[in-house]
């Protein structure tokens, strides 16, 4: 019983990662902006986190720098998206090979340096202390909760329990006819846009923060691209991508554990695994009943630009 609370305990951590992410890539494509730039914003993030915790050891301050630069970068990505509208997945694909090799040589300074502040669990009265479920569900640092129990909630009533949230998703599903109903499309798309980028960038700072406490080349390792293929499998919807996450936190803690006990599996095959979990998570949508399908498809007007003059 202590080794599977360990597991789901490291799957929140693990998955928190993810989570942050592709919730703000579910933000964006909501709205019909596609941003395959997700590895090189937590990449930013994640260096911006190291480098501010290191000046001044405050956590919640180097999570906050990060979301900064996220949005900023976001900004100019939607500049370029949404008003100039360039190519979303050129667009995309550049700014991924240029965060992380920015972040690459900024964080050369930083690099094998451990962070001096993260986020430290939570003891919660009472709850933590329960034999199972306090250490599996309530032994996790501030983030674990904001991103899988109150974020997700708000982002699904935002979308499909308001007014708002409905305009956001008419903006992804016809721009034309959201624009003729008076609706503001571009500050839709571009605010949107930004906001999630923020969010990636929030990511990569959790990353440095919360999970591994330090700051190397290549500590992302393609988890921006997984979680952009986890807002495919979880159709678009917050509540299903931090869900989503969290499976994939549980398969990146049986590798984990997998290694501390010595199991008969090559290390190299354990590290595989989320990687391939990512392949079957993107082939199940595609065999899935005509009513899963229907209920996964994307926004109609996702990666498409939208020209006014053109309605």
């Amino acid at each position: 019983m202590d080794v599977l609370a360990g597991l789901i305990q490291t799957a929140f951590l693990a998955g928190g990662v993810l989570a942050l992410a592709a919730l703000g890539e579910v933000l964006a494509e909501r709205v019909g902006v596609v941003n395959l730039g997700v590895e090189g914003l937590m990449a930013l993030g994640a260096v911006t986190a190291i480098a501010t915790v290191l000046a001044v050891p405050i956590p919640a301050l180097g999570f906050a720098a990060a979301l900064a630069v996220g949005l900023v970068v976001g900004m100019a990505f939607a500049l370029a998206t949404v008003v100039v509208r360039a190519n979303q997945v050129l667009c995309g694909l550049a700014l991924t090979l240029i965060g992380t090799g920015l972040a690459a040589t900024i964080g050369k300074a930083y690099s094998g340096m451990p962070a001096p502040a993260t986020f430290r669990p939570i003891h919660i009265p009472v709850l933590s202390d329960l034999p199972f479920l306090g250490r599996a569900l309530f032994s996790h640092n501030v983030l674990v909760y904001l991103i899988f129990f109150i974020l997700p909630v708000i982002l699904h009533g935002l979308m499909f329990r308001t007014r708002h949230g409905l305009n956001m998703r008419a903006v992804g599903e016809n721009p034309a006819a959201a624009d003729a109903a008076g609706i503001n499309v571009m500050a839709f798309r571009f605010w949107y846009t930004a906001i999630g980028a923020a969010m990636a960038a929030g990511s990569g700072a959790y990353l440095t923060l919360a999970f591994v406490p330090s700051w190397s080349e290549g500590v992302v390792a393609g988890r921006g691209w997984i979680a952009v293929a986890l807002v495919i499998f979880a159709g678009f919807r917050p509540i299903n991508a931090a869900g989503a996450a969290l499976l994939f936190g549980f398969i990146t803690a049986l590798g984990f554990v997998g290694q501390a006990r010595n199991w008969p599996i090559a290390a190299s095959i354990l590290s595989m695994l989320p990687y391939l979990g990512t392949i079957t998570l993107i082939i199940v949508p595609v065999v899935a009943v005509q009513r899963m399908r229907r209920l996964m498809a994307a926004p109609a007007a996702l990666s498409v630009p939208f020209f006014r003059d053109m309605r």
